[in-house]
């Protein structure tokens, strides 16, 4: 990892301030200058990041696409919750853009920021299931440099800095050279990853793996109207009753905590109007350490440094809460914590033996968004030490 120092800090008493001030020159008060003086020293690892842009086409042809990326985010967070940047576990952020869509504005391209890079899981999953398809104008080029203009990349040499922009149109659409686009990103440090949608020789005519190759991405085509198996397990039941139990473990607060445990309900709900096996797969990714709620969880807030039980404005706590003492809100939340990490513990446990049970069964669905990503993503991040437990 990448060690970072923290500048020399000197600190003088203020008798040697008012010393120097009054342009004192005997060695007394240099001597004590030096004795006064405190120089620090520091080191600090950062946390290394993945960071995915997914750029989805949502033109007329595009349902089956963003089906599959419904169907498939909880399967992808899961996978990449095992990996592993020396003896860290890096964190991941997701942003999303829309393009190709005649209902978006097309002085800017017809393209549309979504949600910026995010750790927020609901957040994201709420994003995706907002996204529907109208037309299209498919300007690839535009989007990338957009996304790499708009969103905050950082600097870090150890973060993994993925595109994933997929569609089925002429990459050389719009009046933003996709080749320009290229090389900012590649000057950035971000690999682009194209996904075409349809035939692989058609999309690379379409010049879609000429825009991965130019900054050493994964050019990949799919069958983006192929229907996502959910392969079912004996455990599935089980876990789902866990899902339930750890839901209660949520001890909202602030001026949002309603609206956020409510969407955590309503997000359990889409992944499961998918079926059961994707409603397993979100309460595993819930389970995981890349599931984090402090901005409105009292259980997560509690684990962030700086955070405060004097902080805690009554009104905004919970009826359970309201009016208690802060030994007693310690004590709550504290019980409420326990329980979630026995639950979470009892989860893992299960998804080991459903990630088997799923290995052994035999299942013909490798061409579509979810492959093409995890394979993608692996390849690259082998090249920055990442490796999977």
């Amino acid at each position: 990892m990448k060690t970072y120092f923290k500048p020399f800090v000197i600190t003088v008493s203020l008798f040697t301030l008012m010393s120097c001030n009054a342009n004192t020159k005997n060695t007394e008060t240099s001597d004590e200058l030096i004795a006064e003086t405190v120089i620090e020293t520091y080191t600090k690892k950062e946390t290394p990041e993945i960071k995915v842009a997914l750029l989805l086409d949502t033109s007329n042809s595009m349902d089956g696409l963003i089906d599959q990326a419904k169907a498939q985010l909880w399967k992808i967070v899961n996978e990449l919750s095992y990996a592993k940047c020396e003896d860290e576990s890096p964190n991941l952020k997701i942003a999303l853009y829309e393009y190709g869509n005649d209902n978006l504005n097309a002085d800017e391209g017809y393209l549309r920021q979504v949600i910026a890079f995010s750790d927020d899981l609901d957040e994201i999953s709420k994003s995706l299931f907002s996204l529907t398809t109208n037309g299209g104008n498919e300007y690839c080029g535009k989007v990338i440099k957009t996304a790499l203009n708009q969103l905050e990349w950082g600097n870090s040499k150890e973060d993994l800095k993925l595109i994933f922009i997929a569609g089925n149109e002429p990459y050389s659409q719009g009046n933003v050279s996709y080749k320009e686009a290229s090389k900012l990103a590649h000057n950035n440090d971000v690999t682009v990853n194209t996904i075409f949608c349809g035939n692989y020789n058609q999309g690379i005519t379409a010049l879609w793996k000429d825009g991965a190759d130019l900054t050493h991405g994964d050019y990949m085509a799919i069958n983006h109207n192929e229907a996502t198996v959910h392969v079912a397990s004996p455990y599935d039941d089980k876990i789902l009753e866990l899902n339930n139990k750890l839901n209660n473990t949520y001890v909202a607060y602030g001026r949002n905590g309603r609206k956020k445990m409510e969407m955590q309900a309503e997000q359990d709900s889409n992944a499961m109007s998918y079926n059961k096996a994707n409603a397993v797969s979100r309460t595993v990714s819930k389970s995981s350490r890349l599931y984090k709620n402090s901005s409105w969880d009292l259980v997560d807030a509690e684990k962030e440094k700086g955070f405060s039980y004097d902080d805690l404005d009554d009104k905004q706590l919970p009826e359970a809460l309201k009016g208690k003492s802060k030994a007693e809100i310690k004590s709550y939340v504290e019980k409420k914590a326990k329980a979630r990490e026995k639950l979470q513990d009892e989860i893992e446990a299960l998804n080991i033996k459903r990630r088997n049970y799923i290995a052994k069964q035999k299942t013909n669905s490798t061409n579509n968004l979810e492959n093409a990503m995890l394979e993608a993503l692996k390849t690259q991040a082998e090249k920055k030490n990442y490796k999977w437990e």
